[in-house]
């Protein structure tokens, strides 16, 4: 059993997500723990969904600004599916991570936010990326007659579907792409990558803060809309 101590009670978190997020629910925890039993990051650090909905409610303002398991929390919403009260935790996780500074931060964490911001999460200059698709295509070509005829579009103007990747596979693991390539050829589907904003990944919301989530957001859609392609298909 956990002792909590209410010495350093403040409040000012419940006082503010209340105020912020009216229907939030927070008031209505049961404390039955279903939150957590679905959770994928249940027990990390010591901490769950109910034990943080606790700590909201009783006022532990500084432990739960300085617990990293904000950010094993992927905001996934498991938790808020299996409320019976539908309070929403994943909010009040997401704005917490936005309160502490970038220094504080998971390094990594925000050092991938901060380098998709310029492009992709890896740092990877584009014309590597456009590179490594050409040069595992021609490797399938060689080595593969039967897919002799295989594509990996880029730039297509107009294509039917636009593919964004996991930028950790042209760096360290190509050839785990030509899968899907393989999957789209054979059903006929007419996609296209794009040489810019071409990640699908964007850890600036996992980092917490919108104005970033915001910006890599609309990168990307402004890249599918300039090609004109009226579905995303997004591989994260």
């Amino acid at each position: 059993m956990t002792e909590i101590d209410l010495s350093p009670l403040r409040a000012e978190l419940k006082k503010h997500f209340q105020k912020s997020m009216p229907n939030s629910n927070l008031e209505y925890c049961l404390t039955c723990g279903l939150c957590a039993s679905g959770c994928p990051a249940s027990d990390i650090e010591g901490m769950d969904p109910r034990k943080f909905i606790r700590y909201l409610v009783l006022g532990q303002d500084d432990l739960l600004k300085n617990t990293n398991w904000l950010y094993s929390c992927s905001i996934c919403q498991r938790c808020e599916y299996a409320c019976p009260m539908g309070i929403h935790v994943g909010r009040f996780v997401y704005e917490l991570k936005g309160m502490k500074p970038k220094e504080l931060r998971p390094k990594n964490l925000q050092k991938s936010c901060e380098l998709q911001k310029e492009g992709n999460s890896t740092g990877v200059p584009n014309a590597d990326f456009v590179w490594v698709v050409g040069d595992i295509l021609e490797e399938v070509h060689a080595n593969e007659p039967e897919w002799a005829d295989l594509k990996a579009p880029m730039d297509k103007v107009g294509a039917e579907f636009y593919l964004n990747q996991n930028a950790k596979e042209p760096t360290v693991e190509p050839e785990e792409m030509v899968f899907l390539w393989k999957i789209l050829h054979a059903a006929g589907i007419d996609w296209t990558y794009s040489s810019k904003w071409w990640d699908g990944a964007n850890y600036c919301l996992f980092s917490g803060d919108p104005k970033d989530w915001e910006y890599v957001t609309r990168m990307q859609a402004e890249t599918v809309d300039a090609l004109g392609c009226p579905t995303y298909i997004n591989t994260e």
